[in-house]
C-alpha cells in the first residue's frame, strides 16, 4: 500500500465518521509517530509528518546528525560522515541531514500496523464524539426507530444509526414494539460497554412525563408553568404539581387543556396513564388536601416531626382517597413528601364544629384555620401552640386565647 492509497482509505472515515480535517491530521500523525518508535525502538522525535489528506499528501522526514565514520551509536538519529557526503558532499560533523522516507520502506509488518493503529484510533474518535454527543441528551426526549427486540431489553437506533438501548424494567407495562415502530423515550445515562458507548434509555423515570409536559405544553416550555414535583405509577396512574407565578395564568387548565387537548397525547403516549394535574402550594394542609384529589378531606392532623399526617374523609370518600390498589394515597404521599393515614370523619364524637364558635372567635381567625383544613375544636387543640402561631401568623396572644376558648368548651362538658 503507497500514502496515496493509504490517505484515500483513511479520507473515507473522515465523511463516513464524521471526522474533522485537522483531528484526521493528527490521528494520522500520532498513529505514524507509534509505528516509527516500535520499528526503530527509539524516540520518534527527529521525524517530520507532513499530512494533508484532503490532497492525498503525505510525507515523511527523518533527520539525522552527522558524526566520524566509526563513531555511529544510533542509526535511526546518526549518520556516518562518508554516507551524507553521499547526499551532498559539503556535509560536515555536527550538521543535521534531512532525508525523505518512503512508506514502503517502513516493511510489509509495519504498513499494516499502521493501518491497523489508524482504525483504532479512528474509531476511538468516533466512539468517544458519541459518547460526548449522548451524555449532552441526558434527560432529553428523543425520537428512535425499533431496530432488534430482545427478550430483556429492545435496541434502538436514531436517524445517525447510532444504537441505543430500552431496558425491560424502564418500559411502560403496556409498552408493545415491533420492529420499524417509532419510539419516544428519554436518556437516562450512557454506559461503556465492549469499549463502546451505550446509551440507556426509559420511559418509566418521572423525569419522562415531565419532558413530555415540556413537549407538549408551551406554557411549560417557556417557564411560565413550573413543574414542582411528579409522582408516578408508570402506565396506570401519575401526579403532577404545577405552579405559575404569573397570576394571569391558570396551570392546571393551561396544562390539562380546553376538554383535555394538551393532556390527551400526553395520556396516550403513555399508554392511557391517568394523570392528575393539582395546583403546588407552600401550605401543607392544602397541598395534602389537593394531592387526595378526587376525595374530599374533612380535617387532618400533620405531625412535622414524623412526617406523616391523620387525614378524616366521610366514609364514602374513603375509597377515593386510598384508590385503586392504593395508588391514590400511593402517590399523594409521594407528591407531599408525608406518610398519609386515612380515618373515617369525626374521630371525636364530641368534637365541635369551628363556625359554632363564632360568636366569640371572629370570623377572620375562623378562616384562617379553615385554610388549614382544621374545621373544628379538637384539630386545632391537637397542635403545638406554637406551631399553630407559625402556620397562621395570628400573634402568640390570639392562639392563647382560641385556645382558652376551645378548651373551655370541653371543660365545662365534663364538669356538667
Amino acid at each position: 500500500m503507497d500514502h496515496e492509497a493509504l490517505i484515500d482509505s483513511f479520507s473515507d472515515f473522515k465523511y463516513e465518521k464524521n471526522i474533522d480535517r485537522v483531528n484526521l491530521m493528527s490521528i494520522l500523525e500520532e498513529s505514524i509517530r507509534c509505528v516509527l518508535k516500535k520499528k526503530y525502538d527509539s524516540s520518534n522525535k527527529n521525524y517530520d509528518i507532513i499530512v494533508n489528506p484532503d490532497q492525498g499528501d503525505l510525507e515523511i522526514w527523518r533527520n539525522r546528525i552527522v558524526v566520524k565514520d566509526g563513531e555511529l551509536k544510533d542509526s535511526n538519529k546518526e549518520i556516518e560522515l562518508s554516507v551524507a557526503k553521499k547526499i551532498a558532499p559539503d556535509f560536515e560533523i555536527g550538521e543535521e541531514v534531512t532525508e525523505k522516507v518512503d512508506l514502503h520502506s517502513l516493511g510489509r509488518r509495519s504498513i499494516l500496523s499502521l493501518k491497523q493503529n489508524l482504525l483504532a484510533k479512528i474509531n476511538e474518535y468516533d466512539n468517544t464524539n458519541i459518547y460526548e454527543k449522548f451524555k449532552k441528551k441526558i434527560g432529553e426526549i428523543i425520537n428512535v426507530e425499533v431496530y432488534h427486540i430482545l427478550p430483556k431489553y429492545v435496541i434502538v437506533r436514531d436517524d445517525e444509526q447510532n444504537e441505543m438501548v430500552l431496558p425491560k424494567q424502564e418500559q411502560i407495562p403496556r409498552d408493545f414494539f415491533r420492529k420499524g415502530d417509532p419510539v419516544r423515550a428519554l436518556v437516562k445515562k450512557v454506559d461503556w460497554k465492549d469499549n463502546k458507548p451505550l446509551a440507556i434509555l426509559t420511559r418509566k423515570d418521572g423525569a419522562f412525563l415531565e419532558e413530555l409536559f415540556k413537549l407538549e405544553i408551551p406554557e411549560v416550555s417557556d417557564g411560565l408553568i413550573t413543574i414542582k414535583k411528579v409522582a408516578r405509577i408508570p402506565g396506570e396512574k401519575a401526579k403532577v404539581a404545577v405552579e405559575s407565578y404569573d397570576d394571569r395564568i391558570d396551570p392546571v387548565g393551561a396544562c390539562v387543556g380546553m376538554k383535555g387537548s394538551r393532556i390527551h397525547p400526553i395520556v396516550r403516549e403513555l399508554r392511557n396513564e391517568n394523570i392528575d394535574v393539582i395546583n403546588y402550594t407552600s401550605n401543607t394542609q392544602l397541598y395534602i388536601t389537593r394531592s387526595l384529589s378526587p376525595a374530599k378531606v374533612s380535617m387532618m392532623e400533620v405531625n412535622e416531626k414524623g412526617k406523616y399526617v391523620n387525614v378524616y374523609v366521610k366514609i364514602e370518600e374513603i375509597s377515593k382517597a386510598i384508590g385503586k390498589f392504593g395508588q391514590n394515597i400511593k402517590l399523594a404521599s409521594q407528591l407531599t413528601g408525608y406518610k398519609i393515614h386515612v380515618f373515617k370523619d369525626n374521630p371525636y364524637e364530641d368534637d365541635v364544629e369551628l363556625k359554632e364558635f363564632s360568636d366569640e372567635i371572629d370570623h377572620k381567625i375562623i378562616q384562617k384555620f379553615y385554610s388549614l383544613g382544621l374545621n373544628t375544636a379538637k384539630s386545632i387543640l391537637n397542635f403545638q401552640k406554637d406551631d399553630l402561631n407559625k402556620r397562621t401568623n395570628l400573634g402568640e396572644e390570639v392562639i392563647e386565647k382560641v385556645f382558652f376558648i376551645l378548651k373551655k368548651e370541653f371543660e365545662e362538658e365534663l364538669n356538667m
